[in-house]
């Protein structure tokens, strides 16, 4: 397949700069099945689901993750911690890979002030632009408050390219628990307390898993044939309680509802590794979800609208068909809908 292939026009006036209120998107629900499409609210979501439905979220949090130090020259540099390497408690220090630029500053041995009295040693090159970084001082995981910012996609802007006070909040789903990503799984952004309450009242079960939005994210797609791209490695969790509600959904033919692509990343990416089945506990996964792929575990999605030529347009085209969903995004377009991290929503199913 050619990554053209999952390309589409979007005016920039579509890319959401800001969040509706939460609780407040539209919705524009697509029957993968017959292409059908009819136009609602994310308040609708309730009625769209069934009793006995199985909702699944991803309770990664987002860590302020986006840091800024100064080398002995003063220069500014900015570092985007990627993933944990290791943490030496008895010395208050932390390893971590990062991307940092401009990237000509950062080379082993070079140390810079990062503030609240933390340093970053860098340590060597992984590759491209990514580096492992010591950070010396109070452990960073207890600073990133004081040291970082959230880091917002590009697509994004804001006065000096920092996230501002606003984004904290809007920028981290309301059940949010486990510190690790560095993105939001976004499509859990338009769910409130309320509308979670009322759809547990309406009988239906909600489970959580974890799986830490890593720097695929950020990553476009670079290859001309989609076989020729490669996902980066992110990490999570499956809790037991998750896996038995999962296996037991299955058995009764009950459909599990997926709230974002990481979630459907998680459950078919565990299932992919073992046979079929979702199994409790820690995992790591790079699957790569494109037309053609096998579903195992999720009957229903809940997303928003991706990218032209992502690899998350490429799951939703794998799951409702690549020729339905860009007709839908077409019309979206034309309806208005708000595009992206912080735009409206669809429901799959």
């Amino acid at each position: 397949m050619n990554v053209s292939d999952f390309d589409y026009h979007l005016p920039p006036g579509s890319i959401a700069q800001r969040p509706a209120p939460r609780g407040t998107s539209r919705l524009l629900v697509l029957d993968r099945h017959s292409g059908d499409r009819s136009h609602r609210s994310i308040q609708d979501l309730p009625s769209l689901l069934d009793p006995g439905d199985l909702l699944v979220l991803n309770d990664t949090r987002v860590i302020p993750a986006r840091l800024f130090g100064t080398d002995d020259g003063e220069r500014r540099t900015e570092f985007l911690l990627v993933c944990r390497v290791a943490t030496l408690s008895s010395q208050e220090t932390e390893v971590w890979d990062c991307l940092a630029k401009p990237g000509r500053r950062v080379k082993p041995g070079r140390v810079f002030d990062m503030g609240h009295g933390v340093s970053a040693e860098v340590l060597s090159k992984v590759h491209e632009s990514q580096y492992r970084v010591r950070f010396r001082g109070d452990l960073i995981s207890t600073r990133l408050l004081d040291l970082g910012t959230p880091p917002l996609p590009p697509y994004i802007h804001r006065p000096g390219g920092m996230a501002d006070e606003k984004d904290r909040v809007d920028y981290q789903t309301v059940f949010a628990r486990e510190p690790g990503a560095i993105a939001a799984p976004t499509a859990g952004l338009h769910l409130t307390a309320e509308l979670l309450e009322t759809i547990r009242e309406k009988g239906i079960q909600i489970a959580p898993v974890t799986l830490h939005v890593g720097i695929g994210t950020f990553r476009p797609v670079k290859a001309d044939r989609v076989e020729d791209h490669r996902m980066d490695v992110e990490m999570g969790e499956i809790p037991e309680a998750t896996a038995s509600a999962l296996s037991q959904a299955k058995r009764d033919g009950r459909r599990v509802v997926a709230v974002g692509t990481t979630t459907v990343r998680t459950l078919e990416g565990v299932a992919l590794a073992n046979a079929g089945s979702v199994v409790p506990g820690p995992f790591e996964t790079n699957v790569f979800i494109t037309p053609g792929f096998s579903f195992a575990v999720v009957d229903a999605l809940l997303t928003n609208f991706h990218l032209p030529r992502s690899t998350l347009l490429m799951l939703v085209s794998a799951f409702a068909g690549r020729e339905k969903v860009l007709t839908a995004y077409q019309e979206a377009v034309g309806l208005g809908y708000r595009f992206f991290s912080y735009g409206d929503a669809m429901f799959l199913q």
